[in-house]
């Protein structure tokens, strides 16, 4: 019964992961970035708190604000060369 039951949670799981992952097909990488330090903080909120909604959505907006300075950043050494492909610093 219990295998059953881990077997169906782990079909849910894998189901909800590839429609996330698809979902970001079409996000740019600012997007990408500042929905990932939503995610990643919005967790880490909760954990810290022991699943309060209040920290959750604390570390939501710092995970959010973590994930626009990063791409900032990450901006600042990246160019486009003549042919409009992005290089590395």
């Amino acid at each position: 019964m219990q295998f059953q039951t881990l077997k169906r949670a782990g079909v849910t799981c894998a189901l909800a992961l590839s429609l996330t992952t698809a979902g970001c097909a079409n996000m740019s990488d600012t997007d990408r970035r500042v929905g990932t330090g939503i995610g990643i903080g919005a967790v880490t909120g909760a954990l810290v708190t022991g699943g309060d909604i209040g920290g959750a959505a604390v570390g939501a907006a710092l995970g959010g604000a973590g994930g626009w300075l990063y791409d900032r950043e990450k901006k600042k050494h990246y160019y486009y060369d003549s042919r409009g492909r992005r290089v590395y610093r």
